[in-house]
């Protein structure tokens, strides 16, 4: 049950926007403590509230058919796409056929993922920017950008480390003042990535696969598995097996998959000749890319699944270090995985940002490529930017 598409401001007039973010805090704090294809009592508190306030909202609502166990609402979510529920939300909240549980592998969906950082009363869905800043000013006190690089590209570039690997980081010079930072962003890989002894990382996004069924292995990362079936990375057995470690989920979400996007657009933009800064000034965004005339972008990569909730965390690119004109950007597979992603987006903008835009990866490499075309270019803003934008 859902409302038309509606303006940017009206999703808190919503009821089941709250519910929608208790059922996805509650669905990964199950899926932390183990599969869930199995559990026992007592539930946990949020899955206890989550299936509370479902029933009650199917009870107000009339609904005959009602989940009465966790079990039962556990195969709501792997069984009912969010548009069947009868819920009062805002018609960008979702996509079609989109989950809260994945139906194959029956783990928690990257949409699950994207409601539950979004949460206001969940306090672990900050966990991936508490570790950024936290990077930040450790880096800082040592006097070390190349230090905050290094550890940036850990994350992206290595999601999965066996025993040895953690070891060799040890000895890292750059990596020095984050060890113990690292020890919080890696966990002991659980029993659920394991067949017969190995484990698989995907050759695409290097995050483990998860066995499904008795041969076919299923990648997390939805824009993974839209480009068919994951091919095979590294074969870990025996001793590469022994004190495997991952990175946690909220940094193989929200830092791994876009850092992947952002090295990739690195890349496309060097090919052109460009200039191109990584995580300047401290992550303060993630790309800086300068022009032969000294114009320079300042681009920010979101790899979001659904546009709603990406255009509700919108906010402008900050200031430092200057720039004169800034975007977000996703990636292109993810945007046409979604019915009028861009639109979405601009719609749920905050005010704030409303002058923040969103292209494909492809797009922002076009106008890059028509910007050195010719004298001045096109612009990035959704309108030219007034006195040659945030750079003095």
């Amino acid at each position: 049950m859902t409302a038309p598409h509606t303006s940017r401001c009206d999703w808190l007039d919503f009821p089941d926007v709250q519910l929608v973010h208790t059922l996805a805090g509650a669905v990964i704090q199950l899926a932390d403590l183990g599969p869930l294809s199995s559990f026992s009592l007592p539930y946990p508190a949020e899955a206890q509230r989550a299936l509370d306030r479902t029933v009650l909202t199917c009870l107000l609502r009339g609904v005959e058919s009602i989940p009465r166990s966790l079990p039962e609402l556990l195969y709501w979510c792997h069984s009912r796409p969010l548009e069947d529920w009868p819920l009062d939300l805002p018609g960008d909240a979702f996509g079609p056929g989109d989950y809260l549980v994945d139906p194959e592998a029956l783990v928690p969906t990257q949409l699950c993922h994207e409601w539950w950082i979004r949460a206001r009363d969940a306090g672990a869905a900050h966990f991936d920017r508490e570790v950024i800043h936290t990077a930040m000013r450790l880096c800082r006190r040592a006097s070390s950008p190349e230090s905050y690089t290094a550890f940036r590209r850990l994350l992206v570039a290595r999601p999965v480390l066996t025993g040895v690997e953690r070891f060799e980081i040890d000895t890292d010079l750059f990596l020095a003042p984050l060890q113990e930072l690292i020890d919080q962003c890696y966990a002991a890989v659980p029993a659920a990535h394991e067949r017969d002894g190995t484990y698989l990382t995907c050759g695409r996004c290097l995050t483990l696969l998860t066995p499904v069924g008795k041969h076919d292995w299923w990648c997390e990362r939805d824009r993974c598995r839209r480009l068919g079936a994951p091919p095979y990375g590294r074969e870990l057995v025996g001793s590469d097996s022994a004190g495997l470690l991952q990175l946690r989920r909220p940094l193989r979400q929200f830092v791994t998959s876009p850092g992947r996007a952002e090295v990739d657009l690195e890349i496309r933009l060097k090919a052109l000749g460009l200039e191109v800064q990584l995580w300047p000034g401290f992550d303060a965004y993630d790309l800086r890319v300068a022009f032969p005339d000294g114009h320079v972008w300042a681009l920010d990569v979101k790899d979001w699944k659904h546009p709603g909730l990406l255009g509700r965390a919108a906010k402008p690119v900050r200031p430092e270090p200057p720039y004169d004109e800034a975007c977000w950007v996703v990636p292109r597979e993810q945007a046409e995985a979604h019915r009028d992603y861009l639109a979405t987006y601009r719609r749920n903008r905050p005010l704030a940002a409303e002058g923040l835009s969103l292209f494909t990866d492809d797009r922002l490499v076009a106008l890059a490529q028509a910007r050195l075309r010719g004298s001045a270019g096109p612009h990035l803003a959704d309108s030219p930017p007034k006195n040659g934008g945030p750079r003095a």
